[in-house]
């Protein structure tokens, strides 16, 4: 973890155009800080009404599993940004556009490289980065929105928090305005114990020397205490047959958010596993009305 699944490599945007219609796919490169050239697919959507420069536009940066290729999930991306474009609901701006930025980190589908967390830290950085650079300067009102799943909640939680902390990048009133956390982890060394349990067995006691470490519990304590803090809402959607990751991980993220004055609300999709919640209505609902909220806010 992370590793690259059996075909990554081979997966084509082609293969799932029809999947994905009406919303159209690009693939654009960007580099990373050590110049390891990356893959990230880009999408619009709007809904109803007329787009004009002055208008609002939410931009939400996906980060994958580890499970997948990213083309795979292109489809359910999609079907986010169509319900974004039916008829709006009563007190519902008419005139949002959204755009989906999925990064393939280092080493898998078409982007360069070898996986690595250091490495895919790099990468979440870099796109973050290209992100505000491209749509942060069109003159027009931007919101951030950073998606991760499973291990790409880890991944966009320490995004934010670095990005929260730092002297990088920035348009001026352009911060983080959600983070969608699906079926996240609290960390990768409390995921150690999960799997292992048994307190006679000895991987659970060989944390310190595991190559990878994301902690989200860490990175939204660090949200928590950051300037982004009281504009910030974070969606939490966890499987409700989730194999792999114990409800109770959800519950504690969900805890400390309310603990640092973050904006939160929690969700379980009824009957998913783990990579099932986008897969299930109730998780587009979810995430729609989430996209919504910020687009109005």
């Amino acid at each position: 973890m992370p590793s690259i699944p059996p075909g990554a490599r081979s997966e084509k945007l082609a293969d799932y155009v029809r999947r994905c219609l009406p919303v159209v796919w690009r693939e654009e490169k960007l580099k990373a800080a050590d110049r390891v050239e990356l893959s990230v697919c880009i999408a619009s959507g709007a809904s109803h009404g007329s787009i004009e420069p002055h208008d609002r536009h939410v931009v939400i940066l996906y980060f994958q599993g580890n499970g997948s290729s990213l083309p795979p999930r292109l489809p359910y991306l999609s079907d986010v940004l169509k319900g974004l474009s039916k008829p709006p609901e009563a007190g519902i701006p008419s005139s949002v556009r959204y755009t989906t930025v999925a990064l393939s980190y280092r080493g898998f589908w078409s982007s360069q490289g070898r996986p690595s967390q250091q490495g895919i830290e790099q990468d979440a950085a870099a796109a973050l980065d290209w992100t505000i650079g491209t749509y942060g300067s069109k003159g027009e009102p931007v919101k951030i929105v950073l998606w991760g799943q499973s291990i790409g909640a880890g991944v966009a939680t320490t995004a934010a928090a670095r990005h929260s902390s730092s002297s990088g990048l920035r348009v001026p009133g352009l911060d983080i305005s959600g983070l969608i956390l699906e079926t996240p982890f609290t960390s990768v060394k409390e995921m150690l114990t999960t799997l292992y349990p048994q307190r006679w067995l000895p991987y659970r006691y060989l944390w310190p020397f595991l190559w990878n470490w994301w902690d989200s519990k860490e990175a939204l304590h660090t949200l928590g205490q950051s300037r982004a803090r009281g504009s910030l809402r974070i969606l939490i959607l966890q499987a409700g047959k989730d194999e792999l990751v114990p409800t109770t991980h959800g519950m504690e993220l969900e805890d400390i958010c309310k603990r640092n004055g973050i904006g939160v609300q929690r969700k379980d999709i009824a009957g998913a596993l783990h990579t099932e919640v986008m897969a299930r209505a109730q998780g587009r609902r979810a995430v729609v009305s989430f996209l919504e909220e910020v687009g109005a806010s």
